[in-house]
Order: structure tokens, then sequence, then C-alpha cells
């Protein structure tokens, strides 16, 4: 009888450990960042900027790592299906570095607790309590899920609706990250839709482009479960990407079978899978019959090793684009200078005005990979939005030094048609779509 009670007593512990495992079982594509039974897979952190981390000499950083880690130790713990932290501590930091991805997490805090979720490292997707008179001045009235840290006024900043429950209740979140464009969905309501993340560390520049997961720890207790991660390829982020805001204002201007509509030096690009490919060793500048004043151009390109070619804005139908025209938006392969040996200026950079402004670098997808840009151009200014993250927002009219000191006499003009300048790389378009603004 000892003996049947103890192996019942060791089967009912064994469903029971196995029901909780259960409970943190991912959904279908998602992967569970905790895995109901210890902290795997998490170390401890703190709002430090990604970039200078990852620039610590090794030492250093596994020195910090360390003792962020044993804090972090103090104060969180494992219950079952429930990741709990005592309001104290160092986050909770995911060792793996993330870039596009859907992230799931349900969690339930009391009142006056102040916490959020840190996106590539960078703050915050706002969690607090609603209720508290004393921070409605910083905007706890409207509720929890904005992007709190960013700029006043900027989208996002506030949400969108307050969708949070009360306390003692569970809250579900669901956020979707492409570049550093954040949507945000709290219990089934939109709260943040499709809003660029600042960098809080430096707001001259994007957000990294890959960093960890951070749940903040900030005065009260917060409990989590259920914290799953999908991680999203650049196909599938391409498409959600291109369908932001896509409206019957933007016109195909290519067709994906032959040029028409296309004038310049066409011979020396083909049309292959209904892209448009500079052939090798080929040169030149294939433009519009159309022209454009101010407009929105949306595309997706694939760049070889090394590849070079541009995206020719306002050209007048002969000369450079980067001269006569009001600019080339340069399109360049981001490991040129590895794979060439030849060192670039930083105005020669992927997304940049050629000679002009410089881009932030590092966004591209993998080489090989389809990427999706989007440029506009009103007025003077140019902004290049790049697999969703913004890596240059320019006024040419205020550019008083140019590459080379090569003057730019085209850049003021305020029409133009739009083109691809080869040079001798079998880089390819397609899906080119264009709105007059």
């Amino acid at each position: 009888m000892d003996l049947y009670r103890c192996a019942r007593s060791f089967l009912i512990a064994n469903v029971l450990a196995l029901s909780a495992f259960a409970a943190v079982a991912p959904p279908a594509g998602f992967t569970a960042l905790y895995n109901g039974r210890d902290l795997s897979g998490w170390g401890g952190g703190e709002t430090f900027d990604h970039r200078q981390w990852l620039a610590l000499p090794a030492a250093e950083r596994a020195a910090k790592e360390a003792a962020w880690t044993a804090d972090m130790l103090k104060h969180w713990r494992a219950e079952g299906d429930e990741l709990v932290n005592d309001g104290s501590g160092q986050y909770a930091t995911t060792v793996k570095d993330y870039g596009d991805f859907e992230l799931l997490v349900d969690y339930k805090t009391v009142a006056l607790a102040d916490s959020g979720i840190y996106l590539r490292g960078c703050p915050q997707v706002q969690i607090w309590d609603y209720t508290e008179k004393a921070k409605s001045a910083l905007g706890a009235d409207k509720g929890s899920g904005g992007l709190w840290n960013n700029s006043p006024g900027a989208p996002g900043k506030d949400p969108l609706v307050k969708a949070d429950r009360p306390f003692g209740e569970w809250n579900h979140f669901r956020i979707l990250m492409l570049g550093a464009c954040v949507s945000v969905w709290l219990n089934n309501q939109l709260v943040v839709d499709h809003a660029l993340l600042e960098n809080y560390y430096d707001r001259a520049t994007p957000v990294p482009a890959r960093g960890p997961i951070q749940l903040q720890t900030h005065g009260g207790e917060i409990r989590w479960r259920n914290i799953f991660i999908r991680e999203i390829g650049g196909e599938e982020a391409n498409r959600l990407l291109e369908s932001r805001g896509e409206d019957t204002s933007f016109q195909s201007v290519f067709n994906g079978k032959d040029f028409a509509g296309w004038e310049g030096p066409v011979d020396s690009y083909q049309i292959v899978d209904g892209a448009i490919v500079c052939r090798p060793k080929q040169r030149g500048t294939i433009y519009t019959k159309e022209q454009y004043d101010d407009f929105v151009v949306r595309l997706e390109f694939k760049i070889p090793p090394g590849g070079n070619n541009g995206l020719a804005l306002r050209y007048p139908g002969s000369g450079d684009t980067a001269y006569d025209g009001m600019a080339e938006c340069q399109v360049l392969d981001d490991n040129y200078e590895a794979v060439t040996g030849d060192k670039i200026d930083p105005r020669q950079a992927h997304g940049s005005a050629y000679g002009m402004i410089a881009a932030a670098r590092g966004y591209q997808h993998p080489t090989g990979e389809w990427n999706f840009e989007e440029v506009t151009v009103k007025g003077s200014t140019i902004k290049v939005e790049l697999n969703g993250t913004v890596i240059l927002d320019g006024d040419l009219s205020k550019v008083t030094m140019f590459l080379a000191n090569h003057p730019h006499p085209g850049k003021d003009r305020t029409s133009g048609a739009f083109g691809f300048a080869g040079h001798n790389d079998p880089v390819a378009f397609r899906h080119i779509r264009i709105k007059r603004l």
C-alpha cells in the first residue's frame, strides 16, 4: 500500500509538473522565452545603450553582465508558469538578440507599480497604474501600451485607447516590431499603430537593428507568463511593410513584362522574373516618362555582393542623376567595403543622398534577399525608410558641404522623372509604385 501511495504521489507530482510546463507551450511558430521552470535564457540588464554595450571590451562586458545577473536573480523567481519580480533589481534581459519579431506576453501587476518592456534594448512599451493621480500629468491616465520614451507629441507616445484591465486581472500584449516600426495590441485593442520607436540613447540615429527583449522592474510586484516570440524573416517583413498605407493613390510604374512607360538606355537593363535588372557591366539611367513633383515611391530591391546602383530623383532626362537631378538616392551593398576593399565616404552608403547627406547603415536584409524601401520626396526634403527603419531624413536646401567639393546644380530641382542609375552590377528592382503628393 505504501508503495502504491508513493507511486501515485510521484505520478500526480509529474502530471502537475507537466501541466505547468504545458501552460507555457508556445503557439505554432513561436518560441517560449520563459520555460516555466527556471530563468534559462535570461540575464540581468539595465537601461544601457545596446550599441555601447556591444562596443565594450569583452572582459568589461562579461563583468557587467555577471554583476547585473547576480542582482537580477535576487529579485526574480520562477513560480510554475509565472515569472515573478518583486519590484526591484535589474531587468530580466534575454541572452539572445532579436531583429524583426512578434512578441506575446501576459502580465499582472499591482497598484502604483510602473514597468515596461524594452524592445531591442530601447525603452519602452509602458506599463503603469492608470489610476495613479500623481502620474496623470505624465500620461498614466491614458493607460498602458504606449511608447512612452518617444518625444512628446510623437506617434505612439500615448496609447490610442485605454485598454488596461482592473488590478488582479491578467493583461495580454501582442507587439509587432518591423525595423523601427512598432504596433502594440493590449487586450486585443490596438493601442500603437505602426509608430517609429525613437532611439532613447541618441534620437538622431535609429534604434539598433538587433537587440534584447527586457522586462523592466520598477516599484511594485509584477508577474509575467506566456512569454512567446516569433522571429520574422525578410520576405514576411516586406509583405507586412508594403501593406501599410497602401491605397489606390499608389500607381505601378512597371508592368513586370516590358519597359513600357520608360525611357533612356533600356537595352542596358533586362527583365528577369518580373524585376528590372541592370545588365552586368552596363551603365546608364533609365527613367519614367512621367514627371513628378512631390511623391512617395515604394519598391523592393535585391543587391548582389558589392552591388551598386541608385534611385534617380527628379531626373531631367540627361546628365548625371547625382548632380544634374535633385539627387541620387544611393543603392549599395552594406558590405561594399568588405567585398571590394574600397573605402567609401559615409555620403556614399546605401540610402544616402549621394555626396550630400549620409544615411544610417546596417539595416539591409542579408545579401541576396529582397529589401523593402520607401522614399518620400517633398519640397527640398528626402526621407528614406529601409525595411521599416528611417535611415535618412534630410533637407537638401541646407546642404553646404559636398563630397569632393563637387557642386550639385540639380539639387534644387522641383520636378523630374524617377529612375534607376545603373553602375555595372545586376541590382534588381520590382513592385515599383509611386504616389503623387
